[in-house]
């Protein structure tokens, strides 16, 4: 079984949102990015949703842990600025068909970490917001066998 790890879709622009950043939810497209995430995953094994307490990355999985019977479990380590070593335990926790919702910076140093530590990529990496990472198999060290990037959904 797989773990997922996705980028949050799109948000507001970090520079015309006043009020604590945290906080900056998603547009209109961005909402339409996460319904499209949740029906990529709809026919998934999914057994929990983790996300950045960052209400974009709520948003994000919100409609993915409704499809599937779930709460987002807000996960601290997932946040903005996340040391590697803390997400790479946190991968270590999950369950098999876990979802985890991070931000730009955590999800590249992520899977850098991952390679150096023996993860094969397959295909080219993906960044932008609204990809998803399948991660095949996780175990309990964290160690992942294969790791590929599906693109973001287009809206």
């Amino acid at each position: 079984m797989s773990v997922y790890v996705v980028r949050h879709a799109k948000a507001g622009s970090r520079h015309d949102w006043v009020g604590d950043d945290s906080e900056r939810p998603l547009t209109k497209a961005g909402r339409k990015q996460s319904d499209e995430i949740a029906r990529q995953l709809a026919a998934e094994p999914i057994t929990g949703v983790w996300s950045s307490p960052a209400t974009r990355c709520v948003q994000t999985v919100e409609p993915l842990a409704r499809a599937h019977g779930l709460d987002v479990i807000r996960e601290p380590r997932l946040a903005e600025g996340a040391p590697f070593e803390d997400v790479l335990a946190l991968l270590g926790e999950v369950p098999d068909g876990a979802v985890l919702c991070s931000h730009g910076d955590v999800i590249p140093e992520l899977l850098d970490g991952l390679v150096r530590r023996g993860t094969h990529l397959v295909g080219a990496p993906e960044w932008r917001k609204g990809s998803v990472w399948t991660l095949d198999p996780p175990d309990t060290r964290g160690a992942v066998a294969t790791a590929r990037a599906d693109p973001p959904p287009q809206t």
